[in-house]
């Protein structure tokens, strides 16, 4: 299986959005900011890997047990998901979301997502 290095466009808006939870005030923008880095890291196994790590910190800093559960499944099925194309498009990746459920895509990361 081949697979293709993720786009500059894409990777700096991952890479944005990761910095801005890391550095939001409350953890509704934290949350927002990791959804949209989900989004756009689904293709690719690390950042999608990496993506649900920091979902999960964040679930234990925040003392969510059911959500932090649900952060160690994806985290487990994350790089392979990505590695084998199968994963819900535009899913923001929380465990209030069925893990196979498809979401609309925000416009802005769908012409990202699009090159």
């Amino acid at each position: 299986m081949r697979h293709r290095a993720m786009p500059a466009a894409v990777r700096a808006a991952y890479s944005a959005e990761m910095a801005a939870a890391r550095t939001a005030t409350g953890a509704e923008a934290r949350w927002r900011h990791l959804e949209r880095a989900h989004i756009l890291s689904q293709p690719w196994p690390w950042p999608h890997t990496r993506n649900h790590l920091a979902m999960f910190a964040l679930a234990v800093r925040e003392r969510d047990r059911r959500e932090a559960f649900g952060q160690v499944i994806r985290i487990i099925v994350a790089a392979p998901g990505s590695a084998l194309g199968r994963y819900p498009e535009g899913n923001t990746g929380r465990a209030t979301v069925p893990l196979t459920q498809p979401q609309p895509l925000p416009e802005d990361l769908a012409v990202l997502l699009a090159d």
